[in-house]
């Protein structure tokens, strides 16, 4: 009796493979993990810009140019790195790239011994995020078309979060340990970054295309001019809906002091020794986590509508953290990182609705460049009203989120 023939071996597809081997939910989980590690690195120097640049003699109006030019870097350049990641389609290379200059940048930075350098680092470390995030968020809007838009990003931001609480303990244990000394407490973030790396590059091996996530997400035409009938140029446009939600989280931004100078008030004024102010900003980000979650869930449920808890967020924070009273500035600060929660999960989720997937990179880049915009302003107004005068300082910022919060409600009555 001949034994039964035995079939051919066909190789699985790719496409089909990945979905057996990384669910959308453990690939959102994966990316977390690379967040959460590169967060431990980079949320561990942020949690001591303030401090650390006033050790090298920076006046509070340093410190708020200093981490808004920052942040706007962080933001701004965007509008370059999003529209090439979707022109070259090369999403993990930008990724990588992007973490890898916040990993080499932050332990240089505790052995800056100018302010100038410092300076410099701080905001190299920026652009690092800027170079990334375009990218990365696109890779993670495939998976979240699975997993829940809102939820996705929800868990995505609440996993950078317990990195983010991580790394300031970390440097604040061992400034405590060192009496202060920066370049152990930064040095020792170096280990965190590698491991960030090593994950991303695992993880872009076992997923090299997470369009699979998505089946809609077929490449779409060269953003840009296209032709008409009659042979002259139109542009392709974003939708109104994305215009109209980057306005408000642009004009809500403009008055949102970054922790740089919340911080700078903390010391300035004796309420915190300098090793308890990554403590509290540990603190602040797991309250990031908890507020992304709960505002992701809400998101699932009525959509783009829960956004308009980013001006009270912002009104209440300025109006206790610049106060003379430590319980009430705690206070403050961690209203301070439930409004990132929103921003940093939200936001995103609502751009990856808006926007089709060969584009969505280009309006990540465009979003953040709005944003980025309004948090450079917002930095250089928080320090420069701050040194004038604290009242007038609480005033501006909430005259500017009562502003925002009727350019809400003049957009949604156009809508509806």
């Amino acid at each position: 009796m001949k034994p039964a023939a035995r079939r051919p071996v066909v190789p699985e597809p790719e496409s089909t493979a990945v979905r057996r081997e990384l669910r959308p939910w453990r690939f959102v989980v994966a990316f977390g993990t690379v967040s959460l590690l590169a967060d431990f690195v980079y949320e561990g120097a942020r949690s001591v810009t303030g401090p650390l640049l006033a050790s090298l003699g920076a006046s509070a109006l340093v410190v708020g140019v200093v981490t808004g030019v920052g942040e706007a870097a962080a933001l701004v350049l965007r509008l370059v790195s999003g529209p090439l990641a979707d022109r070259t389609r090369r999403f993990w290379t930008w990724t990588i790239a992007g973490y890898a200059l916040t990993v080499v940048t932050v332990p240089l930075l505790g052995l800056a011994g100018t302010l100038w350098v410092a300076s410099v680092l701080v905001i190299a470390e920026r652009v690092g995020k800027a170079v990334r995030s375009p990218a990365k968020d696109t890779l993670l809007s495939h998976a979240t078309t699975a997993t829940g838009r809102g939820r996705g990003f929800a868990v995505h931001e609440a996993m950078d979060q317990v990195g983010a609480l991580l790394g300031p303990l970390v440097v604040a244990g061992v400034l405590a340990a060192t009496g202060g000394d920066y370049a152990p407490a930064l040095g020792v973030l170096a280990a965190p970054g590698v491991a960030a790396l090593a994950v991303l590059v695992w993880l872009r091996a076992r997923v090299p295309d997470p369009t699979v996530y998505e089946p809609a997400a077929t490449p779409e035409p060269e953003p840009g001019p296209a032709p008409r009938a009659d042979g002259k140029a139109l542009s392709v446009r974003l939708p109104r809906e994305f215009w109209v939600y980057a306005a408000f989280a642009g004009a809500t931004l403009a008055g949102f002091a970054t922790f740089g100078v919340l911080s700078y008030h903390l010391v300035e004024r004796q309420l915190l020794p300098t090793a308890a102010v990554p403590v509290l900003y540990a603190a602040a980000m797991g309250v990031d986590a908890l507020a992304a979650l709960a505002t992701g869930w809400a998101y699932d449920r009525i959509g783009p509508r829960v956004l308009t808890v980013l001006p009270f967020l912002a009104m209440a924070m300025v109006v206790l953290a610049f106060t003379d009273t430590t319980g009430l500035v705690i206070g403050g600060v961690l209203l301070w990182g439930a409004a990132m929660g929103v921003q940093e999960s939200t936001l995103r989720a609502t751009v990856a609705d808006l926007v089709p997937p060969g584009r969505r990179a280009t309006a990540y880049g465009l979003f953040a460049a709005v944003i980025g915009s309004a948090m450079l302003l917002g930095g250089v107004l928080a320090g420069a009203l701050y040194a004038y005068s604290i009242p007038v300082l609480i005033g501006v910022t909430v005259a500017v989120q009562v502003l925002a919060l009727v350019l809400l409600a003049a957009t949604r009555s156009r809508r509806t």
